[in-house]
């Protein structure tokens, strides 16, 4: 019985050490399981970052801002207007996305129609007391966009009409393809509120010379936009012209006007969606031709020449003569010079005749701005 039961215990030994080692092959199975689990992953990692974009991978791994659902699907989204006008956007970003231009005409909510005030600067606006009675009550028809140096910070109060409404701006010189750069980015950035509908260019110099509720009728009746689009056929006009500058401009299509514009809606986008006539005016309109003064005369003449009024909503002095128009001060502004600007004037609006031709006028020293406010009440009608 014991011999068998030893023989036994022999068979089993021996069954045990010709058996294969299983517990280190299912091991080795499942490490290389995960490695190539591993190495897939990798893989499908590497395919959506270059499908989405490394940039917007890292943003996203980064942001803690997570949109409700009800703000994704809601239309308020849309039409709201940016609450912050610092954006990081660069020139190319913000013109792509300014021109996007919704193809059903008919706006699903109540919009009211807002004039965008677009001031270029170097800095302060010194005559901003005076804009302040100007907009006073009228809240919700107007939005204000400020094109300054970049290193400029205004020191407007949150009461102030003019309070956080500085946009990203670049270095602009008169005479340079920048001074259009730094319109369109006006443009651009203003276009980005669904609800403005006409955009009014004006300096730190510029006042309004007849109350708020009439300049915005004047402006959204209108069937034009106004921009002077001169032919001069002098040195000044046609002799700027650049012969390289064919065949997409023509020296019949030159055309010249005041820096100070007004457009609608239409021609806003077509100013900041343009690439077939800037780069010509880059290239070959510079000092003593200058750009501000053709371009968007020019392209607009070409575009759309149905649309413009042929002349400006802003006035200047140009009798004492020179390359500026005259600067007022303190002791010019009076009742008699007032009188002049306002009285005695006619010309086509919706091709009838008008005795209201300038709505704005400039240019005005900080100066002024003590009998500019005396005298707004009586004789501008506001303040």
């Amino acid at each position: 019985m014991q011999s068998r039961v030893s023989s036994m215990e022999d068979a089993k030994d021996l069954f045990v050490r010709t058996q294969p080692r299983v517990f280190p092959l299912v091991i080795l199975k499942i490490l290389l399981l995960f490695l190539v689990l591993g190495v897939g992953f990798s893989v499908f990692s590497i395919y959506i970052a270059q499908r989405v974009g490394v940039q917007d991978v890292i943003l996203r791994a980064h942001s803690t801002f997570q949109p409700s659902m009800e703000e994704l699907n809601s239309l308020d989204r849309w039409i709201r207007p940016p609450s912050n006008l610092m954006h990081t956007m660069n020139d190319e970003e913000l013109l792509w996305r300014a021109s996007f231009v919704p193809l059903v005409k008919k706006y699903p909510f109540r919009r009211i129609p807002k004039v965008a005030f677009m001031f270029l600067t170097r800095g302060p606006l010194p005559l901003s007391p005076l804009w302040e009675k100007y907009f006073e009550g009228h809240k919700g028809f107007y939005s204000i966009y400020v094109h300054a140096l970049p290193s400029f910070k205004s020191n407007f109060t949150s009461n102030s009409v003019f309070y956080r409404r500085q946009i990203p701006s670049k270095v602009s010189e008169w005479g340079q393809m920048n001074m259009c750069d730094a319109e369109r980015r006006l443009l651009a950035n203003a276009l980005l509120d669904v609800s403005n509908e006409r955009f009014i260019l004006l300096s730190e110099s510029c006042i309004p010379i007849y109350p708020f509720n009439i300049t915005y009728r004047y402006l959204m009746r209108s069937k034009h936009s106004f921009i002077g689009a001169l032919d001069d056929l002098g040195r000044y006009g046609r002799g700027r012209y650049n012969l390289s500058m064919a065949p997409e401009v023509n020296i019949t299509q030159w055309r010249k006007g005041s820096q100070w514009f007004e457009v609608n809606r239409k021609l806003a986008l077509a100013i900041i969606k343009d690439t077939i006539y800037y780069s010509k005016f880059k290239q070959f309109c510079r000092p003593a031709c200058y750009v501000d003064e053709h371009y968007f005369p020019t392209m607009l003449t070409i575009e759309s020449p149905h649309l413009l009024a042929n002349r400006s909503v802003t006035w200047v002095d140009w009798s004492r003569g020179g390359p500026h128009p005259a600067t007022f001060g303190r002791v010019d502004v009076t009742e008699p010079f007032f009188r002049r600007i306002l009285d005695g004037r006619s010309c086509t609006y919706n091709n009838h005749n008008t005795s209201i031709c300038f709505l704005f006028a400039r240019k005005f020293a900080p100066s002024a701005l003590e009998p500019l406010i005396e005298l707004a009440p009586k004789l501008l009608g506001f303040g």
